[in-house]
This record gives C-alpha cells, structure tokens and sequence, in this order.
C-alpha cells in the first residue's frame, strides 16, 4: 500500500476520505486513523482555485449599496467614538477564552492543564487511546524492575517504623522485609499488571481484526507481543533461580 502516494492525493485533490478510502479498497477506520496520526490536510490552494473557478459574470457585478442608496446613513459609529481604539484585531479573544475551546463546558470545573489535555487527544482514535494504555502500563512493568528486585536470599530491608525521645532515653521499632516477602510480593504484582496489560493487547488485537488497525499498527502490536512473551519467560526463570537459592 502507497500510503504516500494516497495521503499525496488527499491533500492535493478535492476527493473526500470516504471515496479515497473506496477508491483504494480501504477501510474507513483506517484511513481516518492513519489522517488523524499523520495530521493530512487538504491543501489551502485549492480553496482560492475553487473560488477562482465561480461565475465570471457575478465577479463584474458590482458591490455594495446602489450610488446614492442612504440605508445606512446615520448608523455607523458617531464623531469621537473610541470603543475600538488600540483594538488591532488580531485571531479573536485571549488565550484561553472558553469561546474558542472544543470543550468549553468543562474548562468551567476542571484545571487548564486537564482541559488542554482533553483538547490534544479529542482527535486520536480508540485504537491509538487502547495503545497509550498498552505503553504506559508496559512502561510501569519495567520499572517495577528496578524498584523491586531483589538481588538474593540475603537481601534484608530494614525500616523504622517508629522512634520517641522520653526520659529513660529514645526507644525505635524496625520492621525488617525479608528477601522471600519481598520477592513474593514482587511477584504477585507483576502478576496482576500483567494480566492487566495482556487484556489490553487482546482488546487491541480484535480491533485489528475489526479493521481499525492499518499495516503499521498490526506489525507494531506483533512486536510487543514478542516482548511481553519474552519477558514472561524472564520472569519464570528468575523465580526458579531464587527459589533454589533459597533451599541452598
């Protein structure tokens, strides 16, 4: 599929996404999400080349109120009026004005950065919020890596969970976090996240089936996939190396 050439004609031609998308045998879905993620835009020239185009005739007519025509005597703005005065014009009110904001509604109850995130994604497709789900749960999971290993039997955390000062001198309770509770714990975390992150593949994965994925976004699903399977097989083979070192 020559999705350059395809984009090329959309954005040169007068052709609508819907017959692009005929003329091509292409699902619609895809199409849209592939305009939405690459941001096509038809081209402003041929606005001015379809205006250009009109009545040769309505362009010699002439504009305005016929000579003489007093209709508008007497309403324009009286001598002195300065109600416009350092007004430059410009794209129209301030930045931030709820006027000129897709979701004005809320921007009345939630923060501005919350609003403003609402207006970036108000064009991505389910298929793109199902993947910015996949990613940041894939990313926690690999992080979690380095927050919660634990290097081998003898890996002991010790926490204080409680000191006072008092008259007889200071007293503290420690709570000590040995390495099989930390492990275990480790894992059953793991676990659940990434039971959660292949439920978001599999919902991803029947989109595609549906037809809402185009080529880039099926190979790119295949690939994580390979990841997680390979991570998995990590991870179980971690587990038999730390349950031996424990019976040693």
């Amino acid at each position: 599929m020559d999705w350059s050439a395809i984009r090329e004609e959309y954005e040169t031609t007068d052709i609508s996404l819907t017959d692009l998308a005929d003329k091509h045998n292409i699902k619609y879905p895809t199409i849209k999400s592939r305009k939405q993620r690459q941001s096509w835009s038809k081209d402003a020239s041929l606005s001015v080349k379809d205006a250009s185009n009109g009545d040769k005739d309505a362009s010699q007519k002439r504009r305005g109120p016929p000579k003489g025509n007093r209709n508008a005597a007497g309403h324009g703005a009286p001598k002195g009026n300065k109600n416009a005065l350092g007004n430059s014009g410009g794209a129209g009110g301030p930045y931030g004005n709820d006027k000129a904001v897709t979701h004005g509604f809320f921007r009345k109850f939630l923060p501005d950065d919350t609003a403003e995130i609402m207006d970036a994604i108000e064009d991505r497709s389910p298929l793109d919020m199902i993947w910015d789900q996949i990613m940041i749960q894939y990313a926690a999971i690999l992080r979690a890596q380095q927050i919660m290993f634990v290097k081998d039997s003898e890996d002991v955390t010790k926490v204080l969970t409680e000191s006072a000062d008092n008259a007889f001198g200071g007293s503290e309770k420690w709570e000590y976090q040995h390495a099989w509770d930390k492990h275990a714990a480790f894992m059953n975390a793991q676990s659940r996240a990434m039971t959660t992150l292949q439920g978001l593949i599999k919902r991803y994965e029947e989109m595609c089936r549906l037809g809402y994925a185009d080529e880039e976004q099926q190979l790119r699903i295949s690939k994580l996939k390979a990841e997680v399977a390979s991570m998995d097989k990590g991870k179980m083979a971690e587990s038999v190396v730390f349950k031996d070192d424990l019976h040693e």
